[in-house]
C-alpha cells in the first residue's frame, strides 16, 4: 500500500517519537480504529507516553508544563 508523502512522513515521525517501528504503530492504529467501529473499548494511545528517554521528568514537571503552556 502506498501512502501519500505527507501521511508517510507523519507516520515515520510518530513512530520515531514513540520508539516504535512503523509496523507496530500501523498495527496499533488499525486495531484502535477497528475496535472503535465495533463498539469495543479502545486502547489508550497515551499508554507509551512516559517513554521520553529522560530520567528527570518528574523533577522538572513544572518547568516542562510551563514551557508547553507558552507554546
Amino acid at each position: 500500500m502506498k501512502l501519500p508523502d505527507e501521511l508517510d512522513a507523519q507516520l515515520r515521525h510518530e513512530a520515531a517519537r514513540r520508539g516504535m517501528t512503523i509496523s507496530e504503530l500501523t498495527r496499533e492504529a488499525v486495531e484502535s480504529h477497528l475496535a472503535g467501529r465495533h463498539g469495543r473499548r479502545r486502547r489508550l494511545l497515551a499508554a507509551g507516553a512516559g517513554r521520553s528517554g529522560q530520567s528527570d521528568v518528574s523533577e522538572r514537571i513544572e518547568e516542562i508544563l510551563a514551557a508547553e503552556v507558552e507554546r
